[in-house]
């Protein structure tokens, strides 16, 4: 009986401790355009190769897409961000590496004049892609 309740006790602790941990947290996609003004952002995003949505920033506007992992392995998001007056470059905005498991990743990521830059948001954004 002792046993039992024992066992009990671990699955509260462990439960309360994963809840704090924020196990479950959701993904995000920060988009940011960061162009002279009057030129427009559009950005066009697929999941998985299905549709997720097509943003239009104007100059110094962000937006953000929140999302769990699907339960399959290599989650992927690419866009292709256009600027409306110029060119256009397609990148992965996402890729998780082990599905529903990934959780409470952030990927910022801001149009420029000479590309496309990335951070996780703890350092400094790195050119990452260039307009073609």
């Amino acid at each position: 009986m002792m046993n039992c309740f024992l066992c009990f006790l671990f699955i509260i602790v462990l439960s309360i401790g994963f809840g704090n941990a924020k196990l479950f947290a959701q993904n995000h996609i920060y988009l940011k355009n960061s162009l002279v003004p009057g030129n427009e952002l559009q950005i066009f995003c697929k999941w998985n190769g299905e549709q997720i949505g097509t943003f239009f920033l104007k100059p110094g506007e962000t937006d953000d897409f929140a999302f769990h992992d699907k339960f399959i392995p290599k989650n992927k998001i690419d866009c292709t961000f256009r600027q409306i007056r110029g060119p256009s470059v397609m990148i992965r905005a996402f890729e998780g590496s082990s599905g529903a498991f990934d959780h409470g990743k952030k990927n910022y990521w801001d149009a420029r004049e000479d590309g496309i830059y990335f951070t996780h948001g703890q350092e400094v954004p790195k050119l990452e892609y260039k307009w073609t």
